[in-house]
């Protein structure tokens, strides 16, 4: 690093009162440069974590009475419905369609958390595509959630119906320190995420943060379907916080994922814009599938 981005000293007399300013600039130069520092680094350290996080399925459901043969024409209508979903869900997050004629017509439906990229979405969607074929290779009705998207198909129409038969549950191995307080804060911000997302402009996202302390934010986000209406959007998210107490007790993070809608906290930044929080580790996490 070039001499230039350091105070120099000149060799002349200096009064004893300015010498101390130029100290004092000098180490709050240096203490804010070493924040910024730190603060680019986390960011980067959750950018690598959640890109490690965002490749691997959360989960997925293969419907065992639906069973079908790889030769079937409903097999075919799902290839072309799932070649459909990966071309057009990135245009705008979101797409529900069919393929085929009865009995053997499958319905469809893709959509990517609000807040990712349109490249992150199609990616998500494709790997999304790819995984639940070759996991659900002999079922017409099958699922699969993704950290950045999720993605259905089934020959039973469901689309405008919610849907929490089958849900997956990951929760934090570590408790707070302090659950009365935070459970009052997680409430009051899930009250007010929940509230936004079912307002029509919001697509069914909702998300925010709140400050614990001063090195603690909590973070949350829920996500409806765009297929539901607001009255279905609230009673599903209505239903998976109110799993909290049952899976996710005084739990640092939670994530509840269900066919129509998803609901996650964490004490780290983990959606876009990502935030500057250097106070927390992501801890560990056990997975609960429940139906």
């Amino acid at each position: 690093m070039s001499a230039s981005c350091f105070p120099t000293y000149s060799a002349f007399p200096i009064p004893r009162a300015i010498n101390k300013k130029a100290e004092h600039q000098k180490v709050a130069s240096s203490l804010q440069g070493k924040k910024i520092i730190m603060n680019l680094l986390y960011k980067l350290l959750v950018s690598l974590f959640l890109s490690s996080c965002r490749a691997y399925p959360l989960g997925n459901f293969c419907n065992e009475n639906t069973n079908i043969s790889s030769s079937s024409q409903i097999s075919v209508n799902i290839d072309r419905l799932l070649a459909e979903l990966v071309s057009k869900t990135p245009l705008t997050g979101y797409i529900v369609s069919s393929s085929g004629k009865d009995p053997d017509k499958v319905y469809g439906l893709a959509q990517c958390r609000g807040d990712v990229s349109n490249k992150d979405c199609s990616s998500c969607i494709q790997d999304a595509a790819k995984q639940v074929r070759q996991r659900c290779s002999n079922q017409a009705d099958a699922r699969i959630w993704y950290d950045y998207c999720f993605l259905r198909y089934s020959n039973d129409n469901f689309v405008g119906k919610v849907d929490t038969s089958f849900g997956i549950f990951y929760y934090n191995v570590e408790n707070v320190t302090d659950p009365q307080s935070f459970n009052k804060e997680l409430g009051a911000l899930m009250d007010r995420i929940r509230s936004e997302a079912v307002m029509p402009k919001n697509e069914g996202l909702g998300k925010g943060k709140t400050k614990l302390s001063q090195f603690l934010t909590l973070y949350a986000l829920v996500q409806c379907t765009r297929d539901l209406s607001q009255i279905d959007c609230a009673q599903c998210l209505a239903i998976a916080v109110g799993n909290f107490p049952n899976f996710c007790d005084s739990k640092k993070g939670c994530r509840v994922l269900y066919s129509s809608c998803y609901v996650r906290y964490e004490l780290y930044p983990f959606f876009f814009p990502l935030d500057s929080n250097n106070g927390t580790s992501f801890g560990k996490t056990v997975k609960i599938v429940h139906h």
